[in-house]
């Protein structure tokens, strides 16, 4: 019989031995999924023996995150603002900088009733939390895969907000309603130039998918459309949310510059997050704006 604690051994040194950072913590994290029991439970219970069957399990999961394939996508879950959300290897994992998104979000809408659009929803992460905390609010989740839109779906479900977020598989605006007309508009677009997705880490660069990584020659394609059609779907007052890469926000500013020459936007910032790198940018739709 293996214990707890011997199977969390035993599954440590292999990550370690395969280059995983915080390998206990990691295996803890299978283990305990794999039991479904927290890692309070984990810790308490250390001496506990686990059946055979659940060793057996265990060593093949071990396996799988000592080949590179993310915690996530072996647990099929990551928590997201409090929330604990689906992920699959159709979306791209949830990561805590994208929760300043939904912060900026919510600190700018004060609107209860605000009608909210998410480009390239992925797992749904950023639009099923504004509505779970905006109660009253409505919003419409788009994404080019209609792999990832389902995932979306479920996770608006289990958080109890599949009334009132619409979802549509869509290339950015081109199915959403010409009429219709947002607070705001949020996206996580996907960002990382062509030529660096070679230099991303194994779990990124062989799991993630890069059709939500992938934004062009220079990262920039997809920000680019954004920033050019967001406003004919925007109230005047509305707001324009973009999460960038790390070294994006100069380049950024500059393809804003026009937009706030122009009179028709006004910058309201690029927020750094908990790292101190300029995150998410923030420009608003002005009253008197024709586009």
């Amino acid at each position: 019989m293996t214990t707890i604690a011997e199977a969390i051994l035993q599954g440590t040194n292999k990550l370690r031995k395969a280059g995983v950072a915080e390998a206990r913590r990691e295996a803890g994290s299978l283990l305990a999924n794999l039991l479904e029991r927290d890692r309070t439970f984990i810790i308490g219970h250390a001496e506990n023996a686990i059946t055979s069957d659940h060793a057996e399990v265990f060593v093949r999961l071990v396996e799988e995150r000592a080949r590179g394939k993310p915690l996530q996508y072996i647990t099929g879950r990551q928590e997201f603002f409090g929330l604990d959300f689906e992920v699959t290897p159709d979306v791209l994992i949830p990561r805590p900088e994208t929760e300043l998104l939904v912060e900026t979000a919510l600190r700018l809408l004060t609107n209860p009733e605000a009608l909210i659009c998410e480009v390239g929803t992925g797992s749904g992460c950023v639009a099923v939390t504004l509505l779970h905390e905006r109660t009253n609010a409505r919003g419409v989740a788009i994404d080019i895969s209609a792999a990832a839109i389902e995932v979306a779906k479920r996770n608006a479900a289990k958080h109890d907000v599949s009334a009132r977020l619409e979802f549509l598989v869509s290339d950015c605006f081109a199915e959403v309603n010409p009429d219709a007309l947002f607070d705001v508009i949020v996206s996580n677009p996907p960002y990382i130039p062509a030529g660096d997705l070679e230099g991303l880490q194994t779990e990124v660069r062989d799991h993630e998918p890069h059709l939500a990584l992938e934004g062009g020659a220079d990262g920039l394609s997809i920000i680019r459309r954004l920033l050019i059609d967001a406003g004919a779907y925007l109230k005047p007052g509305g707001y324009l949310l973009l999460e960038i890469g790390f070294d994006q926000s100069e380049a950024v500013k500059a393809l804003t510059a026009s937009m706030v020459d122009a009179g028709s936007w006004r910058l309201l910032g690029i927020y750094p997050d908990l790292q101190g790198i300029p995150r998410t940018v923030a420009l608003e739709k002005l009253q008197y704006a024709n586009c």
